[in-house]
């Protein structure tokens, strides 16, 4: 390997940091089990080969925990649109186990570039897929294609044409017995498991209302250099095009979205909101908002308000909390009381001086034991392209001031993304003269074709 520059190393030292806060080894939870056909070719003994698509902070977190997950894993190929971002993530996969644990992988296995994914994955037995969510469903199609085992981020897509693809994937994916797992951690949580248990038993009586969480100062920007054409800087600068990212309500919030719809068992039926942009108004902010406020109704009646902020010196509240007929829940204090405040659940409480398994790690850890274990297959993708639809829908709903519906959402011919990108392609988002790009403005932007 070439001897890094001091920017190199500085990158290094960033990213290594990072990946020791998400990688703290965590123990086994619940999994689903299906049928057991078709098998033979997928399951064998000894080293399982990985590959990693999409080389940033979560894609290198990913590897290193599944590398810590199954000691008879190897990192064998992996795939990135830029260079740089590749061989800072080997470098911090590296200097994380510093010389514990052999990682290697070969140049001529290191591939750039928007076709890159196809190259690393033939590589492999399991994928990492942790590119930005616009590009999911089409990598998500390929390794299924392909046979691969998958761990995936949140969302699995930025378009209601993507999420009826990873829906169709997900079929394929479970008739081959393929495992999926889906990076909405929560659901591999001690604490999220032992809440939900007790909503399941009938602690909180029946769930009427509730509210959700993600409130905070925002996240990094990458500003405009001037050598950049306006598709790499887009790629850079992902967070802000919905083409990409899908706004903050999908690519954050989901998580929050993803809670009510676990703990209340359904999917939400319409939303109506309101957003925009209030403090993030630069050309460096793209086109996405700053602000949702999203009422979801559900088909037991219940209404479940939706907020999330991305704006500094503000209130910070990343939380979920459900009303009951008995009582209430809030997840971060990981408490039911009854309805004169009393407690009925209190999870630290009952688990001590214990820490919970860190719930990013168990998700590999569970993966790669059903990778090993003939008994169980996961299979998370129909509700990780179903948490995915209910945040598009919140977003389509502040964007326009409409009332959106589940089926029109699902059924929307809204496509953001094309398949053969490359360098020379032009990004779906075109900044004016000026600079600044096209801004959904409620009342003005309209969802009214739904045909497929």
């Amino acid at each position: 390997m070439k001897k890094k520059t001091k920017k190199q190393n500085a990158k290094s030292v960033d990213r290594r940091s990072f990946v020791k806060t998400t990688v703290l080894a965590g123990g086994a939870l619940f999994t689903s089990s299906l049928p057991l056909y078709g098998m033979g070719h997928l399951y064998k003994p000894g080293k399982l080969k990985l590959a990693v698509v999409g080389c940033g902070g979560r894609g290198t977190g990913a590897v290193v925990q599944a590398l810590i997950a199954d000691r008879d894993v190897e990192l064998v190929a992996m795939a990135d649109a830029f260079q740089d971002r590749l061989e800072d993530s080997l470098i911090a996969i590296q200097e994380h186990f510093d010389g514990q644990r052999k990682i290697k992988v070969k140049e001529k296995n290191r591939f750039v570039g928007f076709d890159a994914y196809k190259k690393a994955m033939d590589k492999a037995d399991v994928v990492i897929l942790a590119t930005p969510p616009g590009f999911r469903p089409l990598h998500f199609e390929y390794a299924v294609a392909n046979d691969k085992h998958v761990f995936m981020e949140k969302p699995v897509a930025t378009d209601s044409v993507g999420v009826r693809r990873v829906l169709a994937s997900a079929k394929i994916a479970k008739q081959k017995q393929l495992n999926v797992v889906v990076g909405l951690q929560r659901h591999y949580e001690n604490k999220y498991l032992k809440l939900y248990d007790e909503v399941q038993k009938g602690t909180l009586g029946k769930i009427v209302s509730g509210q959700v969480y993600w409130n905070s100062g925002g996240v990094w920007v990458r500003p405009r250099t001037p050598e950049q054409t306006e598709m790499e800087y887009q790629m850079r600068n992902w967070y802000y095009f919905n083409w990409l990212c899908g706004d903050h309500i999908l690519e954050q919030h989901i998580h929050n979205i993803d809670v009510a719809n676990w703990f209340l068992g359904e999917y939400p039926v319409s939303a109506q909101g309101m957003g925009g942009r209030e403090v993030r108004t630069g050309k460096d902010h793209g086109e996405i908002f700053d602000h949702h406020f999203v009422e979801f109704t559900y088909p037991s009646g219940a209404v479940i308000s939706s907020q999330c902020r991305h704006q500094k010196g503000c209130m910070n509240r990343v939380d979920e909390a459900f009303h009951g007929t008995k009582g209430r829940l809030v997840t971060s204090q990981g408490t039911i009381t009854d309805l004169n405040g009393d407690e009925l659940f209190n999870h630290q409480r009952n688990i001590g001086d214990q820490k919970d398994p860190n719930p990013y790690q168990v998700e590999h850890d569970r993966l790669f034991a059903a990778i090993r274990n003939k008994d169980e297959v996961l299979a998370d993708t129909e509700n990780g392209a179903k948490a995915t639809l209910s945040a598009i829908m919140g977003r389509m709903a502040t964007y326009s001031g409409d009332v959106i519906t589940w089926d029109q959402a699902l059924n929307s011919s809204m496509k953001l993304v094309e398949d053969n990108l490359d360098w020379n392609s032009t990004p779906p988002t075109q900044p004016d003269a000026n600079g600044n790009y096209p801004i959904p403005t409620p009342g003005k932007t309209t969802y009214t074709k739904s045909e497929i």
